[in-house]
């Protein structure tokens, strides 16, 4: 299961973060003007922030008031032009009412830069708009729909290099080098040069290698392409393809749509036992599934949005060796839609939001500022609100998965909403913080999803089977096997993170009859642990699991740097497991 970076768990040793096609944004660090600081201009900024004046001119020609684009400059800066941008655009929804800030005469509570409840969540995971402090100047708002238009477009062009894998910010910044008229093809060479003069350079030549001292000997003809050695070479992504992702995303079949049929031949290598299942976010850097690809036999992933089996979006990745004929769905089938979901949303959803379907399930979700904030945009505006006020709050919307709960209020999904959309059974993951769910659940399968394809296994094992579960989560693929009414006998669950194994155990306890062993870290489970465990229980039938995913995923602005990263290297380790396991089990 891919187990991303977290935003509170103290008993980790690594912070994972989720793939989300929903971005949040570093929260910028507000200034003290009142404090004593170096000396300032004729204009108040300090000695070396005066901004240039091409950059102030690149930000009117977006639309923006000149006199807006410096408010927000001394505000947080202009070294992050991603949350300078969506600081102007709050401005440009907030800015043009006197009242800002102080929307107590409508009945709105007063705006605050203090923490909310929710504060503890890393700082990276969390939205810049709402540590901003209201009070804004009434900004004229002449010219709102060349904005609107010129906005509209840059928006467009985001969204389709995201959807390519691209990162927002570095989207944003080929945007703003090349102009917002640029073709796609331009914007992607750019962002392409721009990765190849930063990140190859400054990795370092001499990829590293899953140690020997593991004792796992590898398969030298499959990974020769790597160089050689008992473990062979990690490629740097900078030197891959970039491989195609399927749109619309559905994998090799759906349960209730007839799509054309599928046919694949596996790799002599890669037939079992045992049966593998590896997952992953879809949208990783280029090259990553090149390389999880030819690490996994060459096998091509089967790419899928949960979007198409329930209510959630959840763009993902699966290399397995798994049969792909007479699939069949966990019944009843999900809801597909937000109101089949949660129909008393219905009352208040406004017929200016389109949604039918959320986005991608994050681990952390908007703070009670922001949706404050909205509240009070809604409540000085009519009905309809003005177009870039319905913008500025679908954004938000999208964003963060907010939901309409009352007139002109929205608010983040309760854990409990967020373990149903996902398949988990109810309260699955209560009994730790708020926090903490929301982290689990955001890291975790989407369930419906992942048992559609292991439902083959119902009738090949139907006395049960062992399963070897690597970076186990919140136990997504031991709840899926379950559903389909697959006895499992044993499990042997390599987790590190100490809430994700209580919830765990919790579960089994209350559910199954067999044997559940507990490892908790991947990267102590030795060749010898593994020969062991297959002497006793004759050998694994299932190896399934996802590696951490966050030096993969598009909402890590700082670290995104794939499978060289230091978490999301801990791929390396699965496919040496399940070498090792191939191994001992052929020599039985």
């Amino acid at each position: 299961m891919v187990d991303c970076i977290s935003d509170s768990d103290d008993s980790a040793k690594f912070e994972w973060e989720s793939d989300n096609e929903a971005e949040p944004s570093s929260a910028p660090v507000l200034r003290n003007f009142d404090a004593p600081g170096p000396s300032t201009d004729a204009n108040g900024w300090a000695n070396g922030d005066a901004p240039s004046t091409s950059l102030v001119e690149e930000y009117v020609g977006m639309g923006f008031p000149k006199e807006m684009v410096l408010k927000a400059i001394k505000e947080i800066g202009h070294n992050d032009a991603n949350a300078l941008l969506e600081l102007l655009l709050t401005y440009k929804v907030l800015g043009e009412d006197p009242t800002v800030g102080n929307c107590s005469t409508l009945g709105c509570a007063p705006q605050s830069v203090e923490d909310d409840d929710d504060g503890d969540l890393d700082s990276e995971d969390w939205d810049d708009e709402d540590d901003a402090d209201g009070g804004e100047p009434n900004f004229d708002s002449s010219g709102d729909e060349d904005f609107l238009q010129e906005m509209s477009e840059h928006d467009k062009k985001i969204k389709s290099l995201v959807d390519m894998g691209f990162p927002e910010d570095e989207s944003n910044m080929a945007i703003v080098r090349c102009g917002v008229d640029a073709a796609l093809t331009v914007l992607v060479d750019s962002i392409y040069a721009s990765q190849a003069a930063g990140d190859c350079n400054s990795r370092n030549s001499s990829h590293h290698e899953v140690c020997d001292s593991f004792g796992g000997r590898r398969n030298k003809k499959k990974r020769k392409q790597y160089g050689g050695g008992a473990q062979g070479n990690r490629p740097s992504e900078c030197h891959e393809e970039l491989m195609p992702l399927p749109n619309p995303m559905v994998g090799f079949s759906l349960p209730t749509a007839r799509l054309p049929s599928v046919s694949r031949r596996l790799p002599k290598q890669a037939t079992g036992p045992p049966f593998f299942y590896y997952e992953n976010v879809a949208l990783a850097p280029k090259g990553v599934w090149t390389i999880i690809s030819r690490n996994l036999y060459d096998i091509a992933p089967e790419f899928v949005d949960s979007k198409y089996m329930c209510a959630t979006a959840r763009k993902r990745g699966y290399v397995h060796n798994l049969p792909i004929e007479n699939r069949s769905p966990l019944l009843p089938l999900p809801p597909k839609t937000i109101f089949e979901a949660f129909p008393h949303y219905k009352k208040w959803w406004p017929s200016w939001d389109p949604r039918r379907q959320l986005n991608c399930v994050q681990t952390c979700v908007s703070s009670a500022k922001l949706t404050e904030r909205i509240q009070c945009a809604l409540a000085r505006s009519g009905d309809p609100p003005p177009l870039h006020v319905q913008k500025y709050v679908m954004h938000e919307c999208r964003k963060w998965n907010l939901v309409w709960v009352g007139k002109n209020k929205v608010a983040p999904l309760e854990p409990d909403e967020m373990e149903y959309l996902l398949g988990y059974p109810r309260d699955h993951t209560r009994g730790i913080g708020k926090t903490a769910r929301y982290k689990c659940l955001g890291n975790s399968f989407q369930v419906d999803t992942v048992a559609y394809h292991l439902s083959v296994l119902r009738d090949i094992f139907p006395n049960g089977l062992n399963v070897l579960s690597l970076f186990t989560g919140i136990g997504g693929g031991e709840v899926a096997l379950h559903r389909l009414g697959i006895h499992m006998k044993t499990v042997v669950s390599v987790e590190i993170s100490e809430v994700n194994r209580r919830i765990l155990r919790g579960w089994w306890d209350q559910t199954q009859t067999g044997t559940l062993i507990e490892i908790p870290d991947v990267q102590s489970f030795t060749s010898d642990k593994i020969r062991s465990f297959i002497r006793r229980f004759g050998g694994f039938d299932l190896i399934i699991g996802g590696s951490p995913c966050n030096n993969l995923a598009g909402s890590n602005r700082h670290h995104r740097d794939g499978l060289e990263g230091e978490h999301s290297s801990l791929f390396y380790h699965y496919p040496r497991i399940l070498d090792t396991v191939k191994d001992v089990m052929a020599g039985m």
